[in-house]
């Protein structure tokens, strides 16, 4: 690792400025909880001439819930938080869930929201500097390589996946995220749109620019009868990195489903909506067969590459577990 500059921002004005004065040959980053930075750092994937602490700014850590706005998520909350808080978990369980099985309790407790929306993939070979500066020949040995938990859906451009837990169920929510720039101006993007496919040539994989910081995450007020569940799979019930996550948020008029978000992760480049399931769903009185349904409609799309097919069916099975949970919440 290299030597670098660090800076303690004390204020979301003072960060911006900074990160701003940063540039292709003395990059400028921003650090939070630090879980992914460091990795990135000691492999040799991001080499920054000034590292910029937000965790010294005050008021970026606040979570408000308003019956007509909605919940509001500071970015340096903590995923820790974002588990227990009480609104949270009342009225967005499976944010609650998604944050509470993301990594260990150890990095939960420093991992922040806006970090975990902002980490790079966790591909072996995106994390191998080697790879980091592939050309397109080795790139297109990757696709052939070891590609066991790599994408299976949208993945003729690139096999890596998001690697965020809660983004999964944010983009069930419908979330939004709020990025703050010079002069204090903001802008809100739809998490659907602001996270973008994991590229080897870009410095991140969102909407963000080089000098804006990520500083609220507002998620839409639940409607009357919407229930919500999530699931995680992993290979191990211990902490592992997921063979596929899925958050489903359902708008129940009794048993009849009136709206269905189904957002699926780990299996796309960035948290795929499913809106083959939704369709199966809406309208229809929610019953196990038709909740099998949807999951076949699902996972129908699915493209696998040559050591990842067995996601398919985990996929399949995952979607139908969480539709009938979320149903019975």
């Amino acid at each position: 690792m290299q030597s670098f500059e660090w800076v303690d921002a004390e204020s979301v004005e003072q960060a911006v400025s900074l990160l701003g004065e940063g540039n292709e040959r003395m990059p400028v980053v921003a650090k939070a909880g630090g879980m992914d930075l460091l990795d990135l750092m000691k492999g040799g994937v991001v080499i920054p001439h000034r590292v910029v602490n937000l965790k010294t700014i005050k008021g970026l850590d606040g979570v408000r819930f308003d019956a007509k706005q909605g919940l509001e998520l500071g970015a340096l909350v903590t995923l820790a938080r974002v588990s227990r808080e009480p609104e949270v978990r009342r009225r967005y369980v499976a944010l609650a869930d998604a944050a509470e099985h993301a990594a260990t309790p150890q990095v939960r407790n420093a991992a922040t929201m806006g970090g975990n929306l902002l980490q790079r993939p966790r591909c072996w070979y995106f994390r191998n500097d080697f790879f980091h500066q592939a050309s397109g020949d080795d790139v297109e040995r990757v696709r052939a390589g070891e590609n066991q938990y790599h994408a299976i859906f949208d993945n003729q451009r690139t096999v890596m996946v998001h690697a965020s837990t809660p983004a999964t169920a944010l983009v069930a929510y419908g979330a939004s995220v709020e990025l703050t720039g010079p002069g204090g101006k903001s802008r809100v993007v739809p998490m659907s749109t602001f996270l973008l496919p994991p590229d080897m040539k870009r410095p991140t994989d969102t909407m963000i620019a080089p000098n804006e910081l990520l500083t609220r995450v507002i998620i839409p007020a639940p409607a009357a009868g919407t229930k919500a569940a999530y699931h995680k799979q992993g290979e191990r019930e211990s902490y592992d990195w997921p063979i596929c996550d899925v958050a489903v948020v359902l708008q129940m008029d009794g048993k009849t489903v009136r709206q269905a978000s189904i957002a699926l992760g780990w299996v796309a480049p960035t948290p795929r909506r499913s809106a083959e399931a939704e369709r199966v769903l809406v309208g229809k009185t929610l019953n196990e067969e038709l909740a099998r349904q949807a999951a076949k409609a699902a996972v129908s799309g699915a493209t696998p590459l040559s050591k990842n097919a067995y996601k398919v069916p985990v996929l399949e099975t995952v979607i139908r577990r969480t539709v009938l949970a979320a149903a019975a919440a």
